[in-house]
């Protein structure tokens, strides 16, 4: 999920069960990152970092236009 009424960095906050992990988002020289885990598990954080990796370019133009 990208907030409409977030701060920068560009970052995607992603759900699982009872945890949420925030990932910034980098940019096109830069690949995502963790910048925050509560309490997701470590697998599903690995999964969420491997999703929002795979969908960095259409993550990044998404908070772009959102956030212009």
């Amino acid at each position: 999920m990208i907030y409409t009424d977030d701060h920068p960095p560009a970052h995607a906050h992603v759900f699982r069960a009872e945890g949420e992990v925030i990932i910034n988002l980098g940019d096109e020289e830069i690949k995502p990152e963790i910048r925050e885990n509560k309490s997701m598990r470590n697998k599903d954080m690995r999964d969420a970092l491997r999703i929002v990796a795979e969908n960095q370019l259409l993550l990044l133009i998404e908070w772009r236009r959102i956030h212009a």
